[in-house]
């Protein structure tokens, strides 16, 4: 019988211990409860703050890459060296202005960012009055070759009356023969 009551106190003192964690854990609860529930009204709060997307997302996007493809069938996918040079020869002679031999540069490749383009450099001394040099400058660069750079300028005085000698370094991008 001492062996009845022993185990039932064992037992009794086991379930207290239980009943002991349980209510402590149970009694944590609400304290744990508030704490998620703050959380989750602080991130309710930074959603609503954050603007929607637009509506026209997808008509953009179209406008974008409608954009981006008409500026690369700007560079030309090739270039004949000898049409440029005829092209700026006889830019020269509308222009009249007179253009003393030309300097060209094998094609090379240029890395520009992440993307290679073919470049035909050339050189070319331009001959006549300052208006007309600056008419013909112009015409170059917004004319036939829209991948025309000037790189360099220089101007030099060939005469008292008002006759300069224009030094143009100029460069033509175009595709390089990988892309597609």
């Amino acid at each position: 019988m001492v062996k009845g009551r022993l185990l039932i106190t064992i037992l009794i003192i086991v379930l207290l211990v239980v009943y002991y964690l349980l209510g402590t854990d149970y009694m944590k609860q609400p304290k744990e409860q508030e704490a998620l529930a703050s959380q989750i009204a602080d991130v309710t709060q930074t959603l609503a703050q954050i603007p929607k997307p637009p509506q026209d997302l997808e008509q953009r996007l179209a406008a974008a890459q409608a954009s981006l493809a008409a500026e690369q069938s700007a560079f030309p996918s090739k270039m004949n060296s000898t049409k440029v040079i005829n092209a700026i020869l006889k830019l020269a002679d509308d222009s009249d202005v007179k253009a003393i031999p030309m300097v060209t540069q094998p094609w090379s490749m240029e890395n520009i960012e992440e993307h290679g383009y073919r470049v035909l450099r050339l050189n070319v001394a331009v001959e006549g009055s300052f208006s007309k040099l600056v008419n013909f400058i112009s015409k170059l660069e917004n004319g036939e070759f829209k991948t025309l750079t000037l790189e360099e300028l220089s101007l030099t005085r060939v005469n008292e009356q008002s006759e300069v000698t224009v030094s143009l370094d100029l460069a033509i991008y175009t595709q390089s023969l990988t892309s597609d």
